[in-house]
């Protein structure tokens, strides 16, 4: 799904972004190039009772690291559960969290590698929840001050081992779903004279799906900037499943302070309605 405003608001396309809100969930290997503190908290308004929420805090630390860690809170409310005659019985719903913590360094000026460590953890019914630790690796090339090159790999050694015996008791039985390894690589520009950046990724995965990603911002002035950008593009159907998306960020700088208003909204071809995300931000 992405994370945070800024990103949904680009399509996503955040693999190899280090300029501006930087975020490790793309890459680990960006923190180190935060220029200043960051602490997000973003919410989203999904249809079908979904829901989808995120908090962050991102910073480097010197001389040449960088850290970072957060969660993800997701999850579908007010499912009307029945029984066999289809009399109501109760009201059930589902959650899913991860809390993530990152690691980077750089090994040279331009150059950073980075680790995330995340732990997941689904309660899909009442007595049946499962959790799993899961790993993400990141490079991340800055080779001038405008253009930057990233590749990642995520949710190395992810999967969820369900067991159903508390729920079914003898009926029940364990099944194991392991999560798809996504190996991602992305580039981004920044425009001269601070006018914003454009970004582009290619995801793949083990499970044989590939993505393409695109994204731009504009700074329309100093404390205004305008967000779009294409997720899912499937290059042997590029018409099926894309997300695209538009956002806009207001700041103002406070001091040493520089709180912002980040907003996204995303296009859903399968939903009534599209994703509203809704973050604020501080920079310090």
């Amino acid at each position: 799904m992405g994370f945070g405003a800024r990103g949904l608001g680009m399509g996503n396309a955040m693999t190899g972004v280090v300029s501006g809100d930087i975020n490790s969930h793309y890459n680990p290997a960006v923190t180190p190039f935060a220029e200043r503190r960051f602490a997000s908290a973003a919410f989203g308004i999904l249809s079908f009772d979904r829901s989808l929420n995120f908090l962050s805090y991102t910073q480097n630390v010197k001389p040449t690291a960088g850290i970072a860690f957060g969660i993800i809170n997701s999850g579908v409310s007010d499912i009307d559960g029945r029984d066999s005659d289809g009399a109501h019985t109760s009201t059930y719903s589902t959650s899913e969290n991860q809390a993530f913590l990152t690691f980077a360094n750089k090994f040279h000026k331009n150059f950073a590698i980075g680790i995330t460590i995340k732990l997941y953890h689904n309660k899909l019914f009442e007595d049946l929840s499962v959790t799993t630790i899961a790993f993400d690796f990141g490079a991340l090339l800055r080779i001038s001050e405008r253009l930057s090159v990233g590749a990642a790999v995520q949710d190395v050694r992810a999967r969820y081992a369900w067991d159903t015996s508390r729920l079914y008791g003898q009926s029940g039985n364990t099944t194991t779903d392991k999560f798809p390894v996504l190996w991602r690589v992305g580039a981004a520009y920044r425009l001269p004279n601070n006018y914003g950046l454009i970004s582009a990724d290619f995801e793949s995965s083990n499970k044989g799906t590939t993505a393409l990603r695109f994204g731009a911002e504009l700074n329309l002035t100093q404390n205004v900037s305008l967000r779009g950008g294409i997720d899912r593009i499937d290059p042997d159907q590029p018409s099926e499943n894309m997300k695209p998306a538009l956002g806009f960020s207001l700041e103002r700088e406070v001091g040493q302070y520089t709180p912002s208003l980040d907003y996204a909204y995303v296009f859903e071809s399968f939903a009534p309605g599209g994703i509203h995300m809704v973050a604020l931000s501080v920079r310090f």
